[in-house]
């Protein structure tokens, strides 16, 4: 899961000054999209390759907390690259929900990033198939699809994901109304996607992303539980955003991430 904005979402809040540079346009912004979700995935279904087989790690607890922490400095390094930054690094239909209902991210642009995410999701998934061979599709690996465990119901599974991307949505909000936290996103980005690995892992599945789930879900065949993976997500996105709203961080967010002014010249 990321939590930032696309690079010229800012252009989208009223400023009478013009931008410095022109901002990449969308179809660039959505390739950037598809190819990273598409490496973030390779990187998934590489590491339950390595960590959940038993000729590799051979799974449990460690493995999730090891998966985490290794997804997390991805999206970390993934957010600050040149690409991340022209599309915004979102990686996740939820989060890209999110920042449109928190009104930072125009809504015409909303339905081609999430076709790029999607996309980039089979992409990945069936890049990894081709870079490990027929282990990928096999039992413990399934192509990486997201199972909740013993005694979660498809509700509980609902409620966490919804909680999770709810609590990112607020932290998103506080992060993008300071200089300083927009410095840090990638890294919180990065640290909470590790703890939900390492923690709601082993639980609900962890997953907190519509497009982690996507590509392993039709690859796998498995696709029965694939709408519990994406209406969580997205619902805990609404809500967060309405819940931000409701405390009157929106405002704040929209007026702190538009451009600075651009000093005049002096004669």
């Amino acid at each position: 899961m990321t939590l930032t904005p696309a690079r010229d979402a800012a252009a989208r809040v009223p400023d009478p000054v013009p931008a410095r540079s022109p901002s990449p346009g969308l179809l660039r912004r959505a390739a950037c999209e598809f190819g990273l979700t598409a490496l973030m995935l390779l990187a998934v279904v590489s590491g339950v390759r390595w960590l959940f087989t038993p000729d590799g790690y051979g799974g449990g607890g460690t493995a999730f907390a090891l998966l985490g922490a290794g997804v997390g400095v991805l999206l970390g390094a993934l957010l600050l690259s040149a690409p991340g930054r022209w599309s915004g690094g979102h990686l996740n239909p939820a989060v890209t929900v999110a920042l449109w209902r928190l009104g930072v991210f125009p809504g015409r642009e909303v339905v081609p990033y999430v076709v790029a995410q999607l996309g980039g999701s089979v992409a990945g998934t069936w890049a990894a198939g081709l870079l490990w061979g027929p282990v990928v599709a096999r039992p413990p690996v399934s192509h990486a699809v997201v199972r909740p465990g013993p005694g979660w119901g498809e509700g509980a599974v609902v409620a966490a994901e919804a909680g999770v991307l709810a609590g990112s949505a607020l932290l998103l909000a506080g992060l993008l109304a300071h200089p300083v936290g927009r410095r840090l996103l990638p890294y919180a980005v990065g640290l909470v996607t590790a703890l939900v690995i390492a923690v709601l892992g082993p639980l609900s599945g962890g997953s907190a992303n519509p497009a982690r789930q996507f590509g392993p879900a039709l690859l796998s065949g498995e696709a029965g539980r694939l709408w519990v993976y994406v209406a969580g997500p997205v619902l805990g996105a609404v809500a967060g955003a309405g819940l931000c709203r409701r405390a009157g961080m929106v405002g704040m967010v929209g007026v702190r991430i538009a451009r600075p002014p651009v000093r005049p010249r002096q004669p």
